[in-house]
């Protein structure tokens, strides 16, 4: 099977990974993905399956680990990859404060408050956004 990714280390990039393990001062993942670089190294022989056992972790994540070194570096491999949960709003400021304003006026006639499925329909049929869901609204 083709290498996908080679990790090549220069010698004061090894100085520098057995440094972080031996101070054992950093966080445990630097620790464990300066381990695995070093493994990874060509020099070494080890394929993916051996140092995903030998570390405990998936060869998937020894395949990741390979790759960021790669392609951004040595620095971002160290670091653990940020986890965003973060989902893009579906509405802007804008908006909300259009919501919101409609919301306080007066419920529309024969009808005795808002319901959220009718904000929604209102937001829509004053051209204030193309769509909005019921749930949206509910969360503003």
């Amino acid at each position: 099977m083709a290498i996908r990714y080679a990790v090549d280390l220069t010698d004061t990039a090894r100085t520098a990974l057995r440094e972080i393990i031996s101070k054992n001062k950093a966080k445990r993942s630097t620790i464990i993905h300066a381990s695995i670089l070093l493994k990874a190294d060509r020099t070494c022989g080890w394929t993916n399956a051996d140092i995903a056992s030998a570390y405990e972790v998936s060869t998937k994540k020894v395949e990741q680990l390979k790759k960021r070194f790669v392609e951004e570096g040595f620095a971002a491999a160290l670091s653990r990859t940020p986890v965003t949960n973060a989902h893009r709003r579906k509405s802007t400021g804008d908006e909300e404060a259009h919501l919101i304003a409609l919301y306080c006026s007066q419920a529309p006639e024969g009808h005795e408050r808002w319901t959220l499925r009718r904000l929604a329909d209102t937001m829509v049929a004053l051209d204030i956004v193309d769509s909005i869901s019921h749930e949206t609204v509910r969360r503003t």
